[in-house]
């Protein structure tokens, strides 16, 4: 089994990653997250955005996996299963569902938003999708899982988990004059799922490693946005790390192989929380604009920032990463000369290489090296050789940096913008 991760805040390309390595894999499964994440594929002049179905969907042999360590919200997954009508994918065949998933209800969408309201000006800059109200439900043993709706008590203990969240939303004084609606909608996206694959697919997956076929995990967010490891508490709700993919497939440590670690070729972020590389300049106006950079689930802008080695290392040596994929080399080409982070200056006049514990109430510089930019198209390139030597040069400073080759570069959206090392 391998593993493809997100290095930086999200957002970095993962989707178009799986898509071009797919045909290498019998499975795709995706481990932790739910509707907060947006996978944007693009190939034969469509883009293509995946929430909580698998990027290997568009391949008719490949099986693909929404493991127990996602959160599932019914009503998008219908959804998104009928914008991929006009594509005549067969999902009876193709698509399977871990019946211990958590189900993301109505009411988590609503605790989400009252949770985040009361946070003023300290918001997490949460997708309001649920995510966490879900995730907390979970550990507090309170969830309901999508082999739930199978059993004809399912109705009392949604109630009874309603009820409890209905006392949490009006001690938030957060009106759910919706939910009714809502409710109806969300039982006839529970009937629809029925109707899909929903099994135990930890047995699915080991059977497959068994029999020797090749599985990819698929992270979302991004490991800088890790609930233990990542900027807390500006952090998603799961473990992004390759860690994760034991716990959220029911795999063993022991059966994953190869760890594919994504990031851009400078860095952005959604939402609130440190961001130690930010610009507020006309660079980072630059990038937003030439990267497209607004969120694939949201539609909000993204903040934009140089490379940051300190906490691509970081996430490099807490993942075990094997290979690297560097995403949106094309962005950059406008640019004469490119700034990397190498180290950071903490409040007390010292530098690090380290990322440190407290990059939200502790200010944190950030140190650069200047590297020369390619300054030109990458429109015709298809070959590493055919790259500008500024740009090779500035793939074997990375390199370097963090001991780990890049095998795997992208100089634009389409997956036959692909260049492989």
């Amino acid at each position: 089994m391998d593993v493809l991760l997100g290095l930086q805040w999200g957002d970095e390309g993962k989707g178009k990653v799986v898509d071009v390595l797919a045909p290498k894999y019998n499975t795709v499964a995706r481990f932790q997250g739910g509707p907060n994440a947006g996978h944007t594929l693009e190939f034969d002049g469509i883009k293509h955005v995946l929430h909580q179905i698998p990027s290997g969907i568009f391949r008719s042999s490949i099986k693909n996996v929404i493991g127990n360590g996602v959160v599932l919200d019914p009503v998008i997954f219908r959804n998104e299963i009928k914008k991929l009508d006009p594509f005549n994918i067969n999902f009876k065949d193709n698509l399977w569902i871990s019946n211990k998933a958590q189900l993301i209800l109505p009411t988590h969408r609503l605790l989400d938003a009252a949770y985040e309201k009361s946070k003023g000006n300290e918001k997490i800059g949460s997708t309001l999708k649920g995510i966490g109200p879900t995730y907390q439900d979970k550990v507090a043993r309170l969830g309901l899982r999508v082999g739930d709706i199978f059993y004809p008590n399912f109705p009392e203990k949604y109630k009874k988990l309603v009820d409890i969240h209905k006392m949490t939303l009006d001690f938030y004084q957060y009106n759910y004059d919706e939910l009714e609606e809502a409710e109806k909608t969300f039982f006839e996206a529970l009937e629809y799922l029925k109707t899909f694959n929903v099994s135990s697919t930890e047995y699915l997956i080991n059977n497959e490693l068994k029999e020797g076929k090749s599985v990819l995990a698929e992270g979302a967010q991004g490991s800088l946005l890790d609930v233990d490891f990542g900027s807390y508490p500006f952090v998603t709700s799961s473990n992004t790390m390759t860690a994760g993919v034991c716990t959220g497939l029911g795999v063993a440590p022991n059966s994953i192989s190869k760890v594919y670690g994504i990031f851009k070729a400078y860095c952005t972020r959604v939402g609130g929380g440190p961001f130690p590389t930010e610009l507020f300049d006309e660079d980072g106006t630059e990038l937003q604009k030439v990267g497209n950079e607004f969120g694939a689930t949201t539609g909000r802008p993204r903040r934009c920032g140089w490379l940051d080695i300190p906490a691509l290392k970081y996430v490099v040596m807490i993942n075990g990463v094997t290979e690297l994929f560097m995403m949106k080399a094309d962005v950059l080409s406008g640019f004469k000369k490119i700034k990397v982070c190498t180290q950071y200056e903490l409040e007390d006049g010292t530098t690090t290489d380290e990322f440190p514990y407290d990059i939200v109430d502790s200010e944190v510089k950030p140190i650069y090296e200047e590297l020369e930019g390619w300054n030109c198209s990458l429109d015709d390139i298809n070959s590493f050789d055919a790259m500008p030597q500024p740009l090779k040069d500035y793939i074997f400073y990375i390199e370097e940096k963090l001991g780990v080759p890049i095998n795997l570069v992208s100089v634009g959206p389409d997956r036959t913008q692909t260049i492989l090392k």
